[in-house]
């Protein structure tokens, strides 16, 4: 499988990542300009976390992300689909867990905060994942979303969308090892919902307190919210 359709089968989205997973951290940095270090500060810095918090990082691939989490000082688990892409992020010394965000393998109100950084654009049905999200985490918990988005900006917009459709699949070809997924990537990215709509998913699921921060114009958005307490 060289790359998913939009249809985002599970299977075929596992296999796909399965087959970037050897270059996927130095493919993410080249065509991201270097922007992938400041998305996962400000994503770790967005969830407030410190020693004593258990934190699920799902969709974590190489868990690069969940080793930045980690260094507030909480307990961070990586959790993926793709087998490939734990198997890839081996040396980092990060618990690892194989897990569909569907149907997690926590029991509920497991974590104190959960985050999915560039990986609920890819889950088959996103509000459900959002929904089993806010089942492991605890009351008053805390939800990050960080994720590509639409910039401010309509001129930028509309180069962004001309770099994603164009640009970005000809670049994956010089460092990526399956270039063919990032098609998949930009049109995943173009069909995604604007920042409002996405809150509205996010709250759809359960959570409450949604707001949304915009990063490098916009290209990327982080969502928060809370798990509310039982009423």
């Amino acid at each position: 499988m060289s790359r998913a359709s939009l249809e985002k089968d599970p299977h075929e989205v596992a296999s796909m990542f399965d087959g970037v997973a050897r270059r996927y951290d130095i493919t993410n940095t080249v065509m991201s300009l270097g922007q992938d270090r400041f998305w996962r500060r400000e994503t770790r810095s967005a969830l407030g976390i410190g020693p004593g918090d258990a934190v699920l990082d799902l969709a974590a691939g190489t868990a690069v992300s969940t080793v930045e989490l980690a260094t507030s000082g909480a307990w961070c688990v990586a959790a993926d689909f793709s087998v490939g892409m734990l198997a890839a992020g081996a040396s980092r010394n990060v618990p690892r867990v194989g897990a569909d965000a569907t149907k997690l393998p926590f029991a509920d109100d497991s974590f104190d905060a959960v985050t999915i950084s560039f990986g609920l654009r890819n889950v088959v049905d996103h509000v459900a994942g959002l929904r089993e999200m806010a089942r492991v985490t605890r009351p008053g918990g805390r939800l990050v979303v960080c994720e590509f988005s639409t910039p401010t900006n309509a001129l930028f917009a509309t180069v962004y969308k001309e770099y994603l459709m164009q640009a970005l699949p000809m670049m994956a070809r010089t460092v990526s090892s399956n270039p063919d997924a990032y098609v998949y990537l930009a049109e995943s990215i173009r069909a995604w919902p604007t920042q409002p709509q996405l809150a509205d998913r996010i709250r759809e699921a359960g959570w409450e307190s949604v707001r949304w921060r915009n990063l490098t114009g916009g290209i990327v958005a982080l969502h928060a919210a809370v798990k509310p307490h039982a009423s």
